[in-house]
């Protein structure tokens, strides 16, 4: 069920559970899915799905004002076997994982030129990640990524957002039936970017995806993971951990739609604020359907305020449209400090501002360890310890 410890104020933390609910998940956007902008009206920010994203920083990515004009460098390192393909607007595995559920992943999907596939054959099993790197040069650059990582092949496949500039794009996974996929996304711009991106994964009969989102830089970033099931046995986790600095705004909404019986799912994300306006959202939407018997999902954000005048949003939401299930439930935590482990450091002799460090450097390690990617890993660790430089 939903919890609450420790809220600080300027913090809010809500949550619902609805059982055989008329009204979905889906229903709570202001318009329906479509690949076509002109279907989505230009946001206010009174809707329910752009009520916490500052819209006066996204340089017009909302309202149509943002044109193709910048320079994107895309480099991508894949294993022997691993196609890579720049396929028109047409190509079938386009939009097959899901549709633009917001103006803006319409928008990226109405104004990219061609889009990239990258292709795990059957049954193949990676040795080494397949290697995305986007590093931006400025300006506004739109694109569109489908991995597809077919039936019983099993790869890891990183994704590296660094440099500056207004992104929109949306990101495809197609999990085959008996495939294992891990996906790593690294978002560590620069302090003056946007970032939006839709990620849509469709989870075979009895696969395994598995997704750890890691969000440092930018200005504004606004990530939509969503998790559908082609089959029955699919598996879904969903790992995140954000670092919000002064200033910035990382909004992360999920979305897991359980329309085929017998499926699993497991969110965790984690987050640490500092620094005046310092602003985090994590909205996580779980919807099982009439079909989806046999359910077993549970979904958890926790929160670390590290300094005054940082905010949190945290929303989970449950919907439950049939009785027969393994179990749900959800979760969601905003605090500071934990006092009785920074007291219990102190007392074996570790400063107190070593002892923050630890807690905040384990706070975090439960997620950077599963990530298993060693450099990758020690990477982001380090990075950790520059942002506890600047505040504990």
């Amino acid at each position: 069920m939903a919890e609450a410890h420790n809220i600080p104020a300027g913090s809010t933390t809500a949550g619902s559970i609805a059982v055989a609910a008329e009204s979905t998940v889906a229903t709570r956007m202001s318009a329906p899915p479509s690949f076509d902008v002109a279907d989505f009206p230009v946001p206010h920010g009174r809707e329910e799905e752009w009520r916490f994203t500052p819209l006066a920083r996204l340089k017009g990515l909302h309202d149509g004002t943002a044109t193709a004009n910048g320079t994107m460098k895309a480099q991508i390192d894949a294993p022997e076997g691993v196609t890579v393909e720049s396929v028109e607007r047409g190509d079938a595995r386009i939009g097959k994982a899901g549709t633009p559920v917001d103006r803006v992943a319409a928008q990226a999907y109405s104004s990219f030129a061609k889009a990239t596939v990258v292709t795990v054959p059957k049954e193949a099993v990676l040795t080494e990640p397949v290697r995305v790197t986007l590093h931006g040069e400025g300006g506004t650059t739109f694109g569109h990524t489908v991995f597809d990582v077919q039936a019983f092949a099993e790869a890891v496949i990183v994704i590296d957002h660094t440099g500056d500039g207004v992104r929109a794009a949306n990101v495809d996974f197609l999990v085959g039936d008996g495939a294992k996929l891990t996906v790593v996304s690294v978002q560590d711009w620069d302090d003056t970017a946007v970032h939006c991106s839709q990620h849509n994964t469709l989870v075979g009969r009895d696969a395994t995806f598995k997704s750890i989102v890691v969000t440092f830089g930018g200005d504004v970033v606004r990530l939509h993971p969503r998790v559908t099931y082609a089959g029955p046995g699919g598996e879904a986790e969903l790992l995140g951990l954000y670092f919000t600095d002064a200033g910035q705004h990382q909004e992360h909404r999920l979305l897991v739609d359980h329309s085929a019986p017998h499926c699993k799912s497991h969110v965790v994300y984690k987050g640490a604020l500092q620094g005046q306006d310092a602003h985090a959202v994590w909205i996580g939407d779980v919807l099982i359907e009439k079909t989806a018997e046999g359910t077993d999902t549970y979904e958890m954000n926790r929160n670390l305020v590290l300094t005054d005048g940082a905010r949190v949003d945290s929303v989970p939401n449950l919907e439950i449209e049939t009785g027969e299930i393994v179990g749900a439930g959800h979760a969601s935590a905003t605090g500071r400090f934990d006092d009785e482990q920074l007291f219990y450091l102190q007392a074996r002799g570790i400063p107190a501002d070593e002892a923050r460090r630890l807690v905040v450097r384990g706070f975090f390690a439960e997620l950077v360890q599963q990530i298993g990617v060693p450099d990758i890993e020690e990477r982001l660790l380090a990075k950790i310890e520059v942002e506890l430089e600047a505040s504990v």
